[in-house]
């Protein structure tokens, strides 16, 4: 069998948008490592977003930030993050805007004074656009939906990956786009991936990026390469990965470039995928 580098999603690929690991998952990224396989998780969240239920599956390391921080076999092989100047100049732009926000890091996660009670209706929202059930989504809190997050942190920093931020119109992420066209900016959200938060990270890195990056550390061809994904944000890993699989809870546009699109998440497709593609 020949030796195949696995790159996966973390939210709506390995997890369901309920937050829950299928047990499918666990035992198909388990049963490719044991034949030989590399598995990398490839994912928006900084490294300090990875819960250690995670970690325990068992992976070869972590793309993470979307693609400012790469990790494998416990060596740093690349980590890019926003200058502190331009860290203190998000931070002051948003507390003048009055937009709640969360600083990612790979030390944790710093949120605004008022973001836990602004977010609640957002990340409402957002469950419900996913297929959350009615009661999970109104118990999602800033606490529940984002791992390790702190209310009365500094947020003045100079280790920041990204920040995101709660849209309260659509202007605010345009404004954001011209006040720092320096920097890579961006929108997340719910169904149909409807803008709902905007985020802010370092210009020049996506994932494909990160992609090219992890495989020329491992003296690996590019042709050996599998990506999964459902979101537009993942696009890139799957455009130069040999094969780009979409999950079937993905968006419309994923799923039009996809090589391949597997059922969801939730219902067995990761390893259905992994059977077809003989990494199991």
């Amino acid at each position: 069998m020949d030796q195949k580098v696995v790159f996966l999603d973390v939210d709506g690929t390995i997890v369901t948008y309920e937050n829950v690991i299928p047990a499918s998952a666990i035992e198909a990224i388990r049963a490719a490592r044991q034949n030989g396989h590399l598995v990398y998780m490839n994912t928006g969240r900084s490294r300090a977003e990875i819960p250690e239920a995670l970690w325990e599956i068992g992976f070869d390391g972590l793309i993470g930030g979307n693609g400012s921080y790469v990790e494998s076999q416990n060596q740093i092989i690349m980590h890019q993050v926003i200058s502190e100047a331009d860290s203190r100049a998000i931070v002051d732009w948003l507390i003048d805007r009055k937009l709640e926000f969360y600083i990612e890091t790979n030390d944790g996660l710093f949120a605004s004074h008022n973001f836990k009670e602004r977010s609640q209706s957002t990340f409402y929202e957002y469950a419900r656009g996913k297929g959350m059930a009615e009661s999970e989504a109104k118990a999602l809190d800033a606490t529940t939906a984002l791992h390790g997050v702190v209310f009365d942190g500094n947020l003045y920093r100079n280790d920041v990956n990204k920040v995101s931020f709660i849209l309260e119109s659509y202007e605010d992420y345009l404004a954001a786009k011209t006040d720092f066209s320096h920097l890579k900016v961006g929108t997340w959200g719910g169904l149909g991936e409807k803008a709902l938060f905007g985020d802010i990270g370092v210009a020049g890195i996506d994932k494909k990026i990160a992609v090219k990056a992890l495989v020329e550390s491992l003296g690996i061809d590019l042709s050996q390469t599998i990506a999964f994904g459902d979101a537009k944000i993942d696009i890139p890993m799957l455009e130069v990965s040999q094969i780009g699989v979409a999950m079937g809870n993905g968006g419309a546009e994923i799923k039009a470039m996809a090589d391949y699109i597997t059922d969801d998440v939730a219902e067995n497709g990761l390893k259905n995928a992994f059977v077809h593609f003989d990494l199991i």
